[in-house]
């Protein structure tokens, strides 16, 4: 199997890298704005935003947080959704003290995610995060708008770069066309996009016809 950074740079026809400036990525925090830059030293995983991208596109940290069985009352008690975040990020640096099925479910999240940049190779979490999660980032606040610019210190950075571009327009047009969707709708497109390669044109399941457009190609 290629490396993971070797076989990136493969995407559907019409999906082309985008501009070097800003663009919007939309994650279950709110949306931010996202652009790589040589020197951002703050935030070691650096590329998460663009996880969390996924994971609002699909629908599945919606769905997470809504069928948690946690409950915390009080003042002084964190948040539901931040003790999930906290889970999630724990687990993708690696740490397993977790529920044997959280860290399942939250690896295939991963490998679902890694698909979008290889759809031809199955990647394990521990060779796809150096690429795919690694990374430093900082995040600045103007005029209302929240920039987080990411630096990649990866050997093959340009086809990192060109690939999380990619993929991350392709996840902010599903977004925009997806956003009245039910949650089941959004992840079967999904789902039928990161496995077009292997589906030869059929659909996972019945889906508006907004998603012709955004299945061709």
């Amino acid at each position: 199997m290629p490396p993971l950074e070797s076989a990136v740079a493969i995407h559907p026809e019409g999906e082309s890298p985008l501009e070097p400036l800003p663009w919007p990525v939309d994650t279950p925090g709110g949306r931010y704005w996202a652009e790589f830059e040589d020197q951002a030293p703050v935030t070691r995983e650096g590329q998460l935003i663009f996880f969390a991208q996924f994971l609002r596109t699909g629908g599945r940290w919606e769905q997470f947080v809504e069928k948690s069985p946690l409950a915390y009352e009080g003042n002084r008690g964190s948040k539901v959704v931040e003790v999930l975040g906290t889970a999630v990020l724990s687990i993708l640096c690696g740490h397993w003290r977790f529920m044997a099925n959280l860290v399942a479910l939250v690896y295939n999240w991963w490998h679902l995610y890694a698909r979008l940049h290889d759809g031809a190779h199955h990647r394990e979490a521990i060779t796809s995060r150096p690429a795919l999660l690694g990374g430093v980032a900082r995040l600045t606040r103007h005029g209302g708008q929240s920039t987080v610019k990411v630096s990649l210190q990866h050997e093959n950075r340009e086809a990192l770069v060109q690939s999380i571009a990619q993929v991350s327009n392709t996840l902010h047009r599903f977004h925009i066309i997806t956003e009245r969707w039910t949650i089941d709708q959004r992840w079967t497109l999904l789902l039928t996009h990161i496995f077009r390669h292997w589906l030869g044109g059929k659909w996972l399941g019945q889906l508006p016809a907004e998603a012709r457009p955004l299945l061709s190609g």
